[in-house]
């Protein structure tokens, strides 16, 4: 007799590849960067929000290259399209569907690298996996893929500042070995570097010029925190707030490093100084990031992300060839120096992608729920604000 071992499912219809983000509000992103368009398909948006493209080219502007002389001076308008799912100005409920379409491709610039591997970048780990590889500015590892995303979580951006009042917000907290001490929110949105600090732009600058003469890169330290996400969103256990938040950050290009709240600071802290006290009025602190046991607290949304030097520099690195000869790699073209500016839009759009995907199977499941315990503020005053050390 012969055991029958099918399942009693099928798996017809589950994403296989990695390109679908989310549960219920869901992103699957196409394109490669030296192709015709980059775009995604958003499926679960809740119907009713108004949006229009304007809505979306206004973070899109933020993240596009050719912005400043410390970016990439790829010219690209990165002008969206809304191609469905919005009638008379209104979302539907049905899938909306972007195009960005790519208009400043130099791929002659990579026809130096088609028969050999850059050291950093996806080059051999792809070759050995498919078999085939688009090496025009990566293809589909480029962060040129990292515009949909950012077309996609400001839909999600929107609906978030519509329902709940949620203000989504990145910073840059460190460049290099140069810490960038926490000011303002007010200066952000005017610097080049996305930095919170207006007495440290003219050091920032010359950090950066310095850095492009020498044919070189490097990394940065990012900080995003989301304002006003009520408490409850989030699972105790596989799918928990914190879990999902990590995941969403390290599938973003070049990140090497995820921290939310005290994040690895919690290692040298005493449980006397790391438990977040609640008193009437307010958390006292908040070295959890917003996040107790899988569950938001109420609190702010705290992640701190690490980004790696660019691996395209000018300055020749050992690699191997097709055939597995020794050659030495130099990388033309034009490239970020620290593409961890242009990676603060791409974080805030993440982190809102995991916030309504919670905020959506918290309603179908507990949208009901009431408690008589009053909901406590979400910071007394005087609470902790984690800010990098000084040098």
């Amino acid at each position: 007799m012969m055991l029958n071992l099918t399942f009693p499912f099928s798996t017809v219809g589950v994403p296989m590849s990695g390109n679908t983000f989310g549960t219920l509000f869901c992103v699957t992103s196409f394109g490669e960067s030296h192709g015709s368009a980059i775009g995604c398909v958003v499926d679960g948006c809740p119907p009713g929000l108004p949006l229009a493209e304007a809505d979306i080219q206004a973070d899109l502007d933020r993240r596009k290259p050719g912005t400043s002389r410390h970016v990439t001076q790829r010219r690209e308008l990165d002008q969206v399209e809304i191609l469905s799912g919005v009638f008379e100005g209104l979302t539907t409920g049905a899938p909306i569907a972007m195009l960005i379409r790519n208009q400043d491709q130099r791929s002659k610039d990579y026809s130096d690298i088609a028969g050999l591997f850059r050291p950093g970048h996806a080059d051999y780990s792809h070759w050995q996996k498919y078999g085939v590889r688009d090496y025009r500015g990566g293809g589909r590892a480029s962060a040129r893929e990292t515009a949909v995303r950012v077309a996609a979580g400001a839909i999600a951006r929107k609906w978030l500042a519509e329902k709940f009042g949620i203000v989504t917000r990145g910073y840059l907290a460190q460049l290099g070995e140069i810490p960038i001490p926490f000011e303002s929110w007010d200066v952000v949105a005017g610097s080049p570097f996305f930095a919170p600090n207006v007495s440290l732009q003219p050091e920032l600058e010359m950090y950066m010029d310095n850095l492009r003469r020498a044919g070189d890169s490097i990394g940065a330290r990012i900080n995003v925190v989301a304002a006003g996400v009520p408490v409850g969103w989030g699972e105790p256990v596989f799918d928990r707030l914190d879990a999902d938040i990590a995941y969403a950050m390290m599938g973003i290009n070049a990140v090497k490093g995820v921290e939310i709240g005290a994040g690895f600071a919690s290692v040298s802290q005493r449980g006397s100084e790391h438990g977040d006290e609640i008193t009437p009025e307010g958390f006292l602190s908040n070295n959890a990031g917003g996040v107790l046991g899988g569950v938001s607290s109420g609190q702010d949304i705290v992640v701190s992300i690490a980004v790696k030097p660019a691996s395209s520099i000018r300055r020749e690195k050992r690699s191997i060839n097709l055939a597995g000869k020794a050659v030495t790699v130099s990388t033309e073209g034009r490239h970020d120096p620290c593409v961890g500016i242009r990676a603060i839009p791409v974080a805030e759009a993440m982190l809102t992608l995991v916030l309504i995907d919670h905020a959506l199977r918290y309603r179908a499941q507990c949208g009901d729920v009431r408690t008589d315990t009053p909901k406590v503020a979400a910071l007394a005053p005087g609470a902790f604000v984690r800010q990098p050390s000084p040098r």
